[in-house]
């Protein structure tokens, strides 16, 4: 009897640790796959983060849990990373408006991201579908599946919201971005239709839209000061200030206990 329970305990260890080491590898590519969004282009690497953020703020304004806000940061981290398709290469890296014809084939980066995220889905299950969705409306016009209200997955709605947020009060290569007041315009026209309406309200409440306009200043200020020096000298002098170390800023986590199974 002793030696059938060591030998199912020796077993239970180890597939712990080949599951360890599977979460390990799993959270390993997703920061190979944010590197190479800022490798194909260090714009929508700066936008993903910045959406982040902002997704962030709104998640934590609805008290989600840890859990549920790392989702939701995967989410909008990832959100783009279609758009690192060759296919869609020369369209992001236009300087001009996009025309009819290179708006629809942008309009194929979430089932493009998806497709890329889809291997990792047992360890990350919300992220295919996330970045599938953000693109859905809450009145059920977006694309790519037509869904409506909350068939569209939470963590693509608060996406939704930061995303185009950022589209309209950052600038892009070929417009110059608004301001936080028109973001917020933006945002409430949207409300019952692109988006869903308890995030809209909880987005613009004052406590929350002003932590987003706060980092968007910041975001911006970095920004300008980065242009005139160096991003690795920006980004060292950064962790210096904060005490962050050199790893990723962005943590990808697995679980740090698994719970043996019942005797």
């Amino acid at each position: 009897m002793l030696g059938l329970v060591s030998g199912g305990a020796a077993v239970w260890l180890t597939l712990r640790d080949r599951r360890q080491s599977a979460e390990r590898l799993a959270a390993a590519t997703l920061e190979t796959l944010l590197n190479a969004i800022d490798a194909n282009d260090e714009v929508t690497g700066a936008h993903v983060r910045r959406v982040a953020a902002y997704a962030l703020i709104l998640a934590q304004a609805a008290e989600l849990d840890d859990a549920a806000q790392r989702r939701v940061e995967r989410v909008a981290l990832f959100h783009d990373i279609g758009k690192i398709s060759e296919a869609l290469f020369d369209i992001v890296h236009d300087d001009e408006a996009l025309s009819p014809a290179e708006r629809k084939a942008i309009a194929t980066h979430p089932r493009r991201g998806a497709d890329v995220l889809a291997p990792l889905w047992t360890f990350y299950p919300e992220l295919r579908d996330g970045v599938l969705s953000h693109h859905e409306c809450w009145n059920g016009t977006g694309y790519p599946r037509r869904l409506s209200g909350t068939a569209i997955p939470l963590e693509a709605r608060i996406v939704a919201v930061a995303d185009t947020f950022d589209a309209i009060t950052h600038s892009r290569r070929y417009r110059k971005g608004a301001g936080a007041t028109r973001g917020a315009e933006v945002i409430a026209a949207g409300r019952g239709t692109q988006f869903d309406p308890a995030l809209v309200d909880l987005f613009l409440s004052e406590p929350v839209f002003a932590a987003v306009e706060r980092f968007r200043a910041e975001a911006e200020r970095a920004e300008r000061i980065g242009k005139s020096r160096p991003r690795r000298t920006v980004d060292r002098e950064r962790r210096q200030a904060t005490g962050e170390s050199d790893a990723p800023s962005v943590a990808f986590r697995w679980r740090d206990r698994v719970t043996p199974p019942a005797s």
